[in-house]
Parts: structure tokens; sequence; C-alpha cells
């Protein structure tokens, strides 16, 4: 089964409540790395002294993108990814702006797969968190979808 972008698309930020919720947008998905902007908005606000992202939603949106990056290496909608373990540095507090989000595969084995996911300011200049994802992965099929 092929996945086309449009309907990556579609699926990655419609189908997915939790990102329809956080308004994810997909800016780039290819074989093994994933790229999403997330906007700003007051219900992200985990710091209401000096206005700043809560680290829970930036471990959440990480956590989705890490997945994602995984999802390009799926061979059915049948496949199965969850996530094993999730280890999160908060490097700067991230300001009342939207942030980017990218993720790659840095290992893929039969079972595991690991990732590495990195939040920016919306201008992509200021790394304001890291983390690396592990994530159970099973095929039910051969080839991959997108």
């Amino acid at each position: 089964m092929k996945l086309d972008l449009e309907t990556a698309k579609q699926l990655i930020e419609k189908a997915i409540p939790i990102h329809r919720f956080l308004g994810l947008k997909l800016i780039e998905i290819k074989r093994g790395y994933a790229k999403v902007a997330v906007p700003f908005r007051e219900d992200v606000i985990g710091d209401i002294v000096r206005r700043r992202w809560h680290g829970g939603i930036l471990a959440t949106v990480m956590d989705s993108v890490g997945g994602l990056a995984g999802m390009t290496h799926l061979t059915s909608l049948e496949d199965k990814l969850a996530t094993i373990d999730l280890r999160v540095d908060y490097l700067k507090g991230a300001e009342a702006k939207g942030i980017v989000v990218d993720g790659e595969i840095v290992r893929l084995g039969n079972r595991i797969l690991v990732t590495k996911m990195t939040v920016w300011d919306e201008q992509e200049q200021e790394v304001l968190a890291e983390a690396k994802g592990v994530y159970n992965f099973i095929r039910m099929k051969d080839k991959v979808m997108l």
C-alpha cells in the first residue's frame, strides 16, 4: 500500500484528535523524517507568569513527531507503533509563539525504532527542547506506504 503525501497530510492533521486540537500542520515528511509546525494559543500555556508553553505539550508534540517519522516505515494501516520511552531535555522556555518540531529515525530495528526530536522557535533559529523516543514497531506486511 502506497500512501501519497496529501493523504498522509490529511491523516496526520485531521484524523488524529490531539493533532487537530493543537492545530498541528505537517511541513515535511519523507522516509525516516517528519517536520511539523504548531501555532501558539492560550490553551498551551503552562507558566502563566512568563507565558511559556507547558512542557507536557512540548513532549506530546515531540512524541507525535517521533511517531510520524516511524510511520514512514509502515507497511499497512494494520501496523502497530507504540511509544516505549520518551526522554526530554528542556533547554529554554518556549515563548508565546508558534513552534516547529522535527524528528528523525536514528535506529530502525525489526521491532524497535529510536528517534531524535527537536523543538525550535517558529523562526527555527533557537533550539528549545530535544528528545529521544523509543517505539515498539510491528509491521504486518512487507512493502512500505511512504
